[in-house]
């Protein structure tokens, strides 16, 4: 997976807040033709978290079938593990290849707890396990060494950006045990993360720029170290502090955006919302001058 920028597909809705299969299949379709190193349906970028089981299996299911095999199909599964259960065994029987575990649902827990929901999901699914720190999850090394131990758990991402921590954790992981960088808008830290033995990242960017995601990894990959900083500071910061303005950008930005490009995505669904007139022409500015960096057009 470290072999290209990982995508995480948006989920397309019609004007009405349906579901638009026609659209996500177009939409997954060309992400996955720009060569990314593993495709992640409806994982937070996608809205896991406001889709029903049956909109949940078609996302899936779409996007196994445009994948064909070439690359990994990573899905998102989430709540407690009683109902991440159910939708690992939707994702197996639609033939995903791994889950992503999202964090469970409201409540804070402890580590014995933590690790207690991933034995519990590994038992109801034949499918790996891709444990994710973020809100209200965070593994000690103690933990990571349980659930690195669970059969089928095979990775762990990380969404706290807390390098001493993670330091701690890739240490204490078994060798081939996989580490993903999953901060919001990962580029902006992918270079930290690599000094600590963590290349791989997930990009929101490339839902709907892939010619910046991937000039970017290419940049990061060759050493690049004057076009890496060109690229984060001419588009990546811009986009962050664009992004952090309102609650639900980390999502609801990426679809606009998406939308400028033509992609058929739709809007968000409650309780996000679309970004206003104001930040959306802020936007519009700052994806046309990031595309000419890398020689493409809105």
């Amino acid at each position: 997976m470290a072999a290209g920028v990982l995508s995480f597909p948006l989920t397309s809705f019609h004007d009405d807040g349906s579901l638009d299969p026609d659209g996500f299949r177009t939409h997954v379709t060309a992400q996955i033709a720009t060569a990314p190193g593993a495709v992640f349906p409806a994982c937070g970028t996608g809205e896991f978290f406001s889709l029903d089981e049956d909109e949940y299996r078609q996302v899936v299911t779409l996007a196994v079938e445009a994948a064909a095999g070439r690359i990994p199909v990573v899905a998102g599964v989430g709540y407690g593990w009683a109902q991440a259960a159910r939708f690992a065994r939707i994702a197996e029987e639609a033939g995903a290849d791994a889950l992503l575990v999202l964090p469970h649902y409201l409540v804070a827990a402890p580590q014995d707890g933590l690790v207690a929901q991933l034995e519990r999901l590994a038992a109801r699914t034949r499918l790996p396990l891709i444990a994710y720190q973020r809100g209200q999850v965070a593994y000690t090394a103690s933990s990571l060494r349980r659930i690195a131990a669970i059969p089928g758990v095979i990775g762990l991402k990380d969404g706290h950006s807390d390098l001493d921590r993670l330091q701690r954790l890739t240490l204490a992981a078994p060798e081939g045990f996989l580490f993903f960088n999953g901060a919001s808008t990962a580029e902006i830290q992918a270079r930290a993360y690599a000094t600590v033995g963590v290349p791989a990242y997930s990009s929101a960017v490339h839902a709907f720029a892939p010619e910046i995601a991937n000039a970017f990894f290419g940049a990061l990959k060759d050493g690049d170290d004057k076009a890496v900083e060109k690229l984060l500071r001419d588009f990546y910061v811009p986009f962050v502090e664009l992004r952090d303005r309102v609650p639900g950008y980390a999502v609801s930005l990426v679809k606009a955006a998406a939308r400028l490009r033509g992609r058929p995505v739709g809007s968000v669904r409650a309780p996000l919302t679309d970004p206003s007139a104001a930040d959306l022409a802020d936007l519009t500015a700052l994806l046309t001058a990031g595309l000419d960096l890398v020689g493409a057009a809105l």
